[in-house]
């Protein structure tokens, strides 16, 4: 019996992290989905970037207030849970606190310090934000596609992590009285807990054995909230915690506003104007093949790096809150495309899972998820992109979707149909004659 709660705890362990890794595992089925792209060179640039951008959170600052409290409840929440590992080998040997044999009395007392003083910061952080989102009144947190879910997620996650945080700060108080009752020996150094919850504690003269069911408690609650907190990860917007370290790798690093060519149609031009080339000679061995769609109808049509920007989308708007289209009332928003487009996967998801492979289900993630309206309102500034904070890329979605529109539907815009008519009989957008050109300069 004396090992039972050693046994329990095990099982939550392997149960834990058994079901975190089958979302991890769908995860990265769905974006196998997206057609391969390659994306493997400039490594050293790709290594600094991800170190940089979602390690140094460098693109956060860029708003100072929110990335300053982003800044502490980031490092705050990632460093505290080091200490995962010490209630991992306490909870299955019966140790306790672990990590001061390895550590040493001196430098485990500043290790608990810090984390404290981190926890401290994590709590400033997730209640502010917590005001400013429910309360403050930030246009791009108050928008109506944040209505429903998405709001109700952002702010289970503050709760979630302010709960954790105070379970860490009562498991360390009782802790500390324990240790100066000689009950458990003195480890560690807590000097938030010591000014807040260990007066409170003290003040009522709680017996050893309730402050023992309080430390056991806390310890219990922190254990399984952190559980709770990983696997909840898959339903929420917060997988950015874990795929904003992939999405900055694999980001696009070339100019913005450099689109990228279709191989098949850059073949088709230049043997049109090759006049030795024969047209009807056999592609070369090992030529690429035309793609048999041009453009992206639905989420099998994008690319890998896009599917994962889909689901590495914090659902911060500072792209929305850029974005000319939206901010001049048009019904764009980036934001929301890489919204869709993750509700789109996750369907396609859900198919698979019920029938083990996709079957048809009369819906694409254009018109169904994404409307004619919402692309073509894209002025392809890339303010969005220049924006986000994890260098997620919605405008690479919007501009497959038109392609297809215009070469596989043949549905632009009249304007643009015009513009293209003219730059094929005219060699220019506007409908002069070629000889009338210079036609302005003879006054």
């Amino acid at each position: 019996m004396q090992y039972l709660d050693n046994v329990f705890f095990l099982i939550l362990l392997i149960a834990g992290f058994g079901l975190f890794g089958k979302s991890l595992y769908k995860i990265y089925r769905n974006i196998r989905l997206g057609r391969e792209i390659n994306r493997s060179d400039r490594k050293a640039e790709r290594w600094e970037t991800m170190a940089r951008v979602a390690m140094g959170q460098s693109r956060m600052v860029k708003r100072p207030i929110a990335g300053i409290l982003h800044l502490f409840v980031y490092v705050g929440f990632v460093i505290i849970n080091i200490e995962l590992i010490e209630i991992i080998v306490d909870g299955i040997f019966g140790t306790h606190r672990f990590l001061a044999t390895i550590f040493g009395h001196t430098f485990y007392n500043f290790f608990t310090a810090t984390l404290e003083i981190l926890a401290i910061l994590v709590i400033i952080g997730v209640v502010l934000f917590f005001i400013r989102r429910n309360f403050y009144g930030v246009k791009r947190l108050t928008m109506k596609e944040l209505f429903g879910w998405p709001k109700n997620d952002a702010n289970w996650i503050l709760i979630i992590e302010f709960a954790l945080m105070v379970a860490f700060f009562t498991m360390n108080s009782s802790d500390f009285i324990l240790q100066q009752r000689g009950v458990l020996a003195a480890h560690g150094s807590f000097p938030i807990s010591e000014m807040t919850l260990v007066p409170f504690l003290e003040i009522f003269s709680f017996d050893t054995v309730f402050l023992e069911i309080v430390e056991r408690g806390a310890w219990w609650f922190h254990f399984i909230g952190i559980l709770f907190f990983m696997n909840y990860l898959y339903y929420s917007k917060h997988l950015h915690i874990i795929l904003a370290f992939p999405s900055t790798w694999y980001a696009n690093l070339d100019l913005y506003g450099k689109f990228n060519n279709l191989e098949s149609v850059t073949k088709e031009i230049k043997l049109m104007m090759d006049p030795n080339a024969d047209p009807y000679a056999a592609p070369a061995e090992g030529a690429e093949e035309a793609p048999s769609k041009f453009g992206a109808e639905d989420v099998f049509d994008l690319n890998q790096v896009q599917l994962l920007n889909a689901y590495s989308c914090t659902e911060c708007g500072r792209c929305t809150s850029v974005c000319p289209a939206n901010i001049t009332g048009k019904k764009l928003s980036p934001r929301l495309i890489l919204m869709k487009t993750r509700d789109r996967l996750e369907e396609v998801g859900r198919n698979i899972d019920k029938n083990g492979k996709f079957e048809d289900d009369g819906k694409k993630l254009l018109n169904d998820y994404i409307t004619k309206e919402e692309l073509w309102a894209c002025t392809t500034c890339n303010a969005c992109t220049e924006a986000c904070p994890v260098l997620l890329d919605p405008l690479s979605i919007i501009f497959e979707m038109r392609r297809f529109l215009v070469m596989e539907q043949s549905a632009a815009p009249q304007e643009l149909n015009l513009m293209m008519t003219n730059v094929e009989n005219n060699a220019a957008p506007w409908q002069y004659n070629q000889a009338d050109r210079l036609n302005w300069a003879k006054d």
